[in-house]
């Protein structure tokens, strides 16, 4: 099993909603631009986030903006990764400052 080391976010205050998609970027296993529920769920694991699953599945949900549920989120997409930044600073909390720190 190879570990991985990912980029964290600057250490100043809160990241800013394009710091926080430079981050999720780097969980795009397949590279095409949009993060899966299962990319998601791996990016709150390294956080060490608890029930990673069920909030990857809410936080799918909640940024799933043109309704087509593929469920996935476009890494690309201003609208859903500012809408799964604000899920991220409601449901994950003090989480969030620490984006990518270990």
């Amino acid at each position: 099993m190879a570990f991985v080391r990912y980029r964290a976010l600057p250490q100043r205050g809160e990241p800013t909603v394009e710091e926080f998609r430079a981050w999720l970027a780097q969980f795009d296993a397949d590279r095409d631009g949009r993060i899966s529920r299962e990319e998601l769920q791996h990016a709150l694991r390294s956080l060490n986030v608890w029930f990673a699953w069920w909030k990857a599945r809410g936080g799918v949900r909640a940024t799933d903006g043109d309704g087509d549920g593929d469920g996935a989120v476009a890494v690309a997409g201003d609208d859903e990764v500012a809408r799964l930044f604000a899920f991220a600073q409601r449901h994950l909390h003090a989480k969030i400052a620490q984006l990518g720190y270990y």
